[in-house]
């Protein structure tokens, strides 16, 4: 992969994670946080579609590496809500 390929996916990972922790009303951090709940949104997504066996939709390929962008923003979104519930849950202790 090259550098410009490895950036672009890095931009669409914190496009989707932004979006994901937009929907579920939880924003913990900056840019990078955002690319990592991005790209762990990606994982949780594409194997919560696979599971349910759902098709892939949206899927952009940057450089031979395939993004599943819709399933990375709902993935993004169930990983940040289980983070905010986490996060709720020790500041009531």
């Amino acid at each position: 992969m090259s550098l410009l390929g490895f950036i672009m996916l890095l931009l669409v990972a914190a496009i989707a994670g932004s979006l994901g922790q937009a929907l579920a009303g939880y924003s913990r951090g900056g840019c990078v946080i955002s690319m990592l709940v991005g790209f762990i949104g990606a994982f949780v997504g594409l194997w919560l579609a696979r599971q349910l066996g759902l098709p892939e939709i949206l899927v952009l390929t940057i450089d031979g590496e395939p993004f599943p962008v819709v399933w990375a923003i709902i993935g993004s979104a169930l990983f940040a809500g289980v983070l905010g519930l986490l996060a709720r849950q020790r500041a009531y202790r």
